[in-house]
């Protein structure tokens, strides 16, 4: 009698620590997870890495356009791999993207690959997501922790999305704050992730008014810029969005910006001298290369997750480029 009633309350608590222990399992396969693949496709990290290491090597510039493919995923819609949809008046052809956003042929070669280990499995916004932070880590930039679970949406791109959700060279500080905080970002995410400009160049055509019309610029590096972009011709041609050390993920994009070699209006605006609260998150990672690293990781982090679609609310695209 004895151990019967000690055996009841026994058996209630293990079905009870059973239940609450599924339950856990239950939740975390409804989000993100940084082992999510490494039962299902444990060659996953391995594939992304090698592939974007050599593509890096070949050509220093695809490292930030890898990296630049994520965000322009993540801004519009959230994070669903919809930026690599081919179809008419997609996200492909906005302002912001025709004729400027690469790497596609990157990720058609992970998901190829992925696709003959571990078919059906990972998703094309998971490889995005990990992309972005390999083409960082390559150019020399800091790593961090990536969850992993996304699916890939099957709505219809919207170039006029695009558009409205992305910010433009000529914003101001204020359109950008603006911009970032319906994301959920703060200002100092916002300076972070603009250190993302540290690598990449952009076309003569979003910055010739900067380089011509503007004052708050360095007189030598405002020649420098005419040279590349003649008033009336070049739009094409390419400048250095960090003209110090274009193909190094470091902080001298601040360093830049302190002196006035902002390439864009949309960089300069995050540095005025006045004082202002972006003006000295600029300085502080001119000063502190750690506190950058530390501040874009987190700021990384957190865009990854916008908008993330996970179980039944998505699908995991065979071709990336396709809907379905």
């Amino acid at each position: 009698m004895a151990t019967s009633k000690f055996v009841a309350p026994i058996v209630g608590f293990m079905m009870f620590f059973l239940f609450i222990s599924f339950t856990t399992i239950v939740d975390a396969q409804r989000g993100l997870s940084t082992n999510y693949y490494n039962n299902r496709c444990p060659n996953f990290r391995s594939v992304v890495r090698t592939i974007v290491r050599n593509a890096v090597n070949n050509e220093l510039r695809m490292g930030a356009s890898l990296l630049r493919l994520h965000f322009h995923d993540c801004f519009v819609g959230g994070c669903d791999a919809s930026v690599l949809a081919d179809f008419p008046g997609g996200e492909k052809q906005s302002v912001h993207n025709a004729n400027s956003l690469r790497g596609f042929g990157v990720i058609d070669s992970i998901k190829q690959q992925l696709e003959a280990v571990c078919p059906d499995v990972v998703s094309c916004s998971d490889i995005l997501a990990l992309v972005a932070r390999e083409a960082v880590v390559a150019l020399g930039g800091p790593s961090w922790n990536v969850e992993f679970g996304r699916k890939d949406s099957t709505s219809r791109p919207s170039s006029v999305a695009a558009d409205r959700e992305l910010p433009f060279a000529t914003n101001n500080l204020g359109e950008l704050a603006g911009l970032f905080s319906t994301k959920g970002f703060s200002i100092r995410d916002l300076v972070a992730l603009s250190g993302a400009h540290t690598v990449g160049q952009a076309r003569c055509i979003r910055f010739r008014d900067r380089a011509y019309r503007e004052r708050n610029i360095l007189p030598r590096f405002a020649h420098f810029l005419q040279r590349i972009c003649p008033i009336n011709s070049g739009d094409n041609n390419l400048g250095p969005l960090d003209v110090r050390s274009p193909s190094v993920f470091n902080n001298d994009y601040f360093k830049g910006l302190t002196n006035f070699e902002g390439l864009l209006h949309s960089d300069q605006v995050l540095f005025s001298g006045r004082g202002g609260q972006t003006d000295r998150l600029v300085q502080l990672y001119a000063t502190n290369e750690a506190a950058f690293f530390a501040d874009f990781s987190s700021a990384m982090s957190k865009m990854s997750r916008l908008g993330v679609k996970t179980d039944r609310r998505g699908v995991v695209r065979k071709n990336c480029r396709a809907l379905r």
